[in-house]
């Protein structure tokens, strides 16, 4: 133990009283810029997929997405959506997203778009007027949860397994019953975390 320390010692005071200070590079003040997204509509989806790529949702059925950096944004919503709320949106890439409605039974709907947003597909329409669908979230480019406010007691979750081209019911049974009174919180998709390839 001794020795151990003394070379400890021995290596790190010649270079403590050796070695040339460099000053901290400067590095300038953090600054923010506002940049114009063409809408009035309260976006609350948000999905940042690289240092260039982000797709944001919101009321009003807004979908937008940047590909530079969030200079500019291109409206790229779905057609005939524009009485929906979009509260989640989740991001592969540039071309690839899915995008969650939320509101009670027909309005909870998830649309898929593979071509940045020119096209979109309905994937999924809520067909139980007691369900009200939040949240969705992925454990990577296939597999998914989309998140209802409890249904008969318990929370209720549709999966996917194909990037949310198609979904299905998941079973109730194991799914602990909720508390009297609670629901998910159906603002920016943040009811619903995923973490590694299997926990949710």
């Amino acid at each position: 133990m001794r020795r151990a320390l003394l070379v400890v010692l021995g290596a790190v005071v010649p270079l403590a009283f050796t070695g040339v200070a460099h000053a901290a590079p400067e590095c300038p003040d953090p600054a923010w810029t506002e940049t114009p997204t063409g809408t009035d509509a309260q976006l609350r989806g948000l999905s940042a997929v690289d240092s260039r790529t982000a797709w944001v949702s919101g009321s009003k059925g807004t979908i937008l997405r940047t590909t530079d950096r969030g200079r500019t944004w291109k409206p790229v919503a779905p057609a005939g959506t524009e009485a929906l709320d979009f509260r989640d949106i989740e991001a592969f890439d540039a071309e690839h997203a899915v995008a969650l409605s939320i509101g009670p039974g027909d309005a909870s709907r998830i649309y898929r778009t593979d071509d940045g947003g020119k096209s979109w597909r309905l994937s999924f329409q809520n067909s139980d007027p007691a369900a009200f669908y939040d949240c969705v979230a992925f454990f990577d480019h296939r597999r998914g949860l989309a998140m209802s406010d409890p249904v008969e007691g318990k929370f209720r979750l549709q999966s996917t397994s194909d990037g949310g081209r198609t979904w299905t019911a998941v079973p109730a049974e194991g799914m602990v019953p909720a508390l009297d009174g609670e629901f998910g919180f159906a603002a920016s998709g943040q009811c619903l975390t995923t973490a590694g390839p299997r926990d949710a």
